[in-house]
């Protein structure tokens, strides 16, 4: 199991457009994927759950990955947070 400590830079945080490309993305990977935000601890593949966890810009998150290509799936997340999802 991996762990990273991130911060949303996108200004409208993960809402309906990065959100979805977030989970799109994580959906990728074998692996189990959890965003953890104030508390609550979200699945990475699931739209909607991102969507319930209101991350916005700004926000300290927790990558959580567990499985087979772990190292693989938080690289992508870091470098989609990291990004604020310009460009894509």
């Amino acid at each position: 199991m991996v762990r990273q400590k991130l911060l949303v830079i996108n200004p409208e945080g993960l809402h309906l457009r990065p959100a979805g490309i977030f989970a799109q993305e994580m959906d990728r990977f074998e692996c189990e994927i959890f965003i953890q935000h104030q508390g609550s601890k979200v699945n990475a593949k699931s739209l909607l759950s991102i969507l319930t966890a209101c991350i916005k810009c700004g926000s300290e998150i927790n990558i959580e990955c567990d499985g087979i290509d772990e190292l693989d799936a938080m690289n992508r997340a870091i470098e989609l947070i990291n990004s604020g999802f310009e460009g894509l």
